[in-house]
């Protein structure tokens, strides 16, 4: 039996590696896909002559000419902040998904009602409605619910707890969904500054390297390096700002849905203990 354990366990594992791989592998080729793009607008858009006064491409004429001044730091962070944009919309139609079709509030008063009517039916039929991920926690604490009602075994503690252990079985499985590519946010809020100063700080450089063989201090070329230059710290410090907007954002959904799911275990195990003591 023991044999029998270990083996669907470790097959278990290996089912689950695939997908983690899978997951990892377009993660990853959404990051290169940003980069790759983030590159050819820089080179070829941003980079296009026209966007310059003079053949040799040292004096910008527009806004997309000081960005291609900006130096090669310039298209690492554009690609940041596609990849910023590309999990945003990721994060915000898996999240709309999750919240489901009905407010959890009311779809958890609904289904009060129709358990203190004892109409099991009716209320799963609220999960498929509500069809999220409270609604899905509710229809596994709900199927267990069943069960325990015909089971005449258990004392009504642990059916109680048996019902409290499925919920939060369900609720396991559904949370690493909601928190899921979280971290890219969270690390680009670190990261994109941090870019951005250096960036600057590589700029900068450049800048008085260039005066100090001039020989004569040369006050417009200093002021156009040290714009340029700062065109860095101006697209790091602004992905950095919607990357904690927007993980705050998303983080206070997650939260709600988390409430709703917590309000919807709590409901089914106090309505079990009022209704078959």
């Amino acid at each position: 039996m023991a044999d029998v354990k270990t083996a669907a366990s470790k097959s278990q594992s290996h089912a689950g590696k695939p997908k983690n791989s899978s997951n990892f592998a377009i993660n990853l080729g959404i990051v290169v896909a940003c980069i790759v793009v983030a590159e050819l607008v820089f080179n070829f858009w941003f980079g296009s002559p026209s966007n310059f006064k003079d053949a040799e491409m040292h004096v910008p004429a527009n806004f997309m000419g000081t960005m291609h001044s900006g130096g090669w730091v310039v298209p690492i962070l554009m690609g940041t902040t596609l990849t910023l944009i590309s999990f945003c919309v990721e994060r915000a139609l898996t999240i709309i998904k999750a919240k489901g079709k009905v407010n959890p509030a009311e779809f958890v008063r609904k289904v009060q009602y129709h358990l203190a009517n004892k109409n099991l039916d009716a209320a799963l039929a609220e999960c498929d409605k509500q069809a999220g991920s409270v609604g899905n926690v509710m229809r596994a604490g709900l199927v267990k619910y069943r069960e325990m009602t015909n089971n005449h075994e258990l004392a009504t503690d642990q059916k109680v707890l048996s019902i409290q252990k499925e919920i939060e079985e369900a609720t396991a499985l559904e949370l690493p969904m909601l928190e899921k590519n979280l971290v890219f946010l969270s690390t680009i809020a670190s990261v994109a500054t941090l870019l951005g100063l250096f960036g600057t700080v590589l700029g900068m450089i450049r800048s008085f390297a260039a005066m100090a063989t001039a020989g004569a201090p040369d006050a417009a070329s200093l002021a156009a390096g040290i714009s340029e230059a700062l065109i860095n710290t101006a697209l790091g410090i602004g992905t950095s700002f919607l990357a904690i907007v927007f993980y705050n954002f998303f983080t206070t959904l997650i939260d709600g849905i988390t409430y709703g799911i917590d309000e919807s275990g709590f409901t089914l195990t106090q309505s079990f203990a009022a209704n078959y003591k």
